[in-house]
């Protein structure tokens, strides 16, 4: 019998059909992948497994009961639970409170036994294969330790069926192998687990079944022992693609920017040049100091000490504004916090950083505003109802676009880019992809910031591998390899 059983499950907001009539089995003892492009409809599905929307029709099952007017509280006490790329934790709150919080019965006036509540937070956390101390204040812990302790809860729920939510975006390979021993020793204890994840890779090592979703629908079904990764692309996407790492040779022009001795409270002593046309990859290890090297550069944190040149003349960056006059564009690591404001529409999340091009006397120009959202809305095939549908309506891939969109309002010269496809799609990846080589080709100098070693060696002309807030070794893309790069960041070189 399948733990959880959805049967054409269909679901529509405002007219647009969000789902048209999905299926999906998660048997027990089963890890089940759940794979699609962003707004394919895998977060409306999870919604609807976990009582947050309720579906417009078709069955829901949870070992053969069929649930009616299912809510969070009722899927919580089916045994349903889920961890979310970011976990709801309170983060001023202990390990053994925050456990406590959701497992503990209500009442009033009963005193709080704290030895119980640490030995019951202990013996969960151990049977999640973590060694964390229940005294811990949650805001000490790393994103990995964050997800072990969600998971804890949910076994102290008794949750028999546990969704994962993109878990691995933030994490190193250490903690990602270290969640993956978890989530194998809950599948041999006979839970059911949907995955969902747009690193097929990781798919293939942890999962059994995936089943694909595109365009609201579920297209297939598969043992993943009977499937390769290009189908699985296929599948996903509807077409061919031709390459992840679509890379190509541009002419290399002269240095647009130069950096001489960069220092601030976490850069050390940095110095790079990149060309027109070139793409510069940043590696290293979580915590090297490469996202604070950028937020420097684009004035979030100015410099201590340390020279910024642009086309061979020293320039001041001391805020924002400063790097957004001298035409640097920054897309953030934190697409959700820092690279796109949720609640405003499309077209002024597009036009936020160019203002000047959409306004006349101080006002909104609502037609230019409107033309410059929409050259942007179809070169990078945003899908969205509406220039006013608000940003955070969108799909996570269709997010970062809108982010990207901003900076390029500004036609900038030099574009820096954190993590760009962090949590997007393998479609949306490669028009990603796609979309620099062609920045690249038209003369722009772009610094790429990635923790996917693929894509560093994929897509960089050169690349320099930071430690320790120190650029220790740069490879050109004839001589870079996993291996070098890794020993660089590790300091083994």
């Amino acid at each position: 019998m399948a733990l959880l059983s959805a049967t054409a499950i269909a679901k529509s907001f405002a007219g647009v059909q969000a789902l048209k009539g999905v299926s999906l089995e998660l048997r027990p003892g089963e890890v089940h992948a759940l794979v699609g492009e962003n707004g394919a409809g895998k977060s409306t599905l999870i919604k609807i497994i976990t009582g947050a929307v309720q579906p417009d029709s078709g069955t829901l099952t949870v070992e053969g009961r069929v649930v009616q007017h299912q809510s969070p509280a009722h899927a919580r006490s089916l045994g349903i639970a889920a961890v979310y790329q970011q976990p709801a934790l309170f983060p001023d709150l202990t390990v053994a409170e925050n456990i406590a919080l959701g497992l503990e019965s209500a009442g009033v006036w009963r005193r709080v036994d704290w030895n119980a509540r640490n030995r019951q937070a202990r013996d969960l956390l151990e049977r999640a294969g973590a060694d964390i101390d229940p005294a811990r204040t949650v805001s000490t812990l790393s994103m990995a330790e964050q997800q072990i302790v969600e998971i804890a809860k949910a076994i102290g729920a008794n949750a028999r069926v546990l969704i994962l939510d993109e878990p691995t975006a933030s994490l190193t390979e250490r903690e990602v192998e270290r969640l993956f021993r978890v989530i194998r020793t809950l599948r041999d204890g006979g839970n059911g687990i949907i995955y969902i994840s747009h690193r097929l890779e990781e798919i293939a090592s942890i999962a059994d079944r995936v089943t694909v979703l595109r365009d609201g629908q579920s297209i297939a079904t598969r043992d993943l022992r009977e499937v390769e990764p290009a189908e699985l692309i296929r599948l996903m996407v509807g077409r061919d693609i031709a390459a992840v790492f679509p890379k190509r040779e541009v002419p290399i022009g002269d240095v647009v920017l130069e950096v001489r001795g960069l220092q601030s409270a976490t850069v050390r002593d940095v110095s790079f040049s990149v060309r027109r046309g070139e793409i510069l990859g940043l590696a290293g290890l979580m915590g090297a100091g490469r996202t604070e090297l950028a937020e420097t550069l684009f004035g979030l944190t100015p410099a201590d000490r340390g020279e910024i040149l642009l086309r061979g003349r020293a320039v001041r960056i001391q805020s924002p504004a400063d790097a957004i006059r001298l035409r640097i564009g920054y897309l953030p690591e934190d697409r959700r916090q820092h690279g796109a404001v949720l609640e405003m529409a499309v077209a002024a999340n597009m036009c936020m950083a160019s203002l000047g091009a959409v306004s006349v006397r101080g006002l909104i120009d609502h037609r230019a505003e409107q033309r410059l959202a929409r050259r942007f809305v179809d070169q990078l095939r945003v899908k969205t109802p509406s220039l006013y549908a608000d940003t955070g309506s969108l799909s996570g891939g269709n997010q970062q676009k809108v982010a990207l969109a901003r900076w390029l309002a500004i036609e900038p010269e030099v574009l820096i880019l954190d993590q760009p496809t962090q949590g997007v799609d393998i479609g949306s990846k490669s028009e990603i992809h796609q979309m620099m080589v062609d920045l690249a080709g038209k003369g722009m100098a772009i610094v790429m910031i990635s923790s996917e070693l693929p894509e560093v060696l994929g897509m960089s002309d050169r690349i320099a591998v930071m430690r320790a807030g120190r650029i220790v070794g740069e490879l050109s893309r004839a001589e870079a390899t996993q291996e070098r790069v890794l020993a660089l960041a590790l300091g083994h070189a």
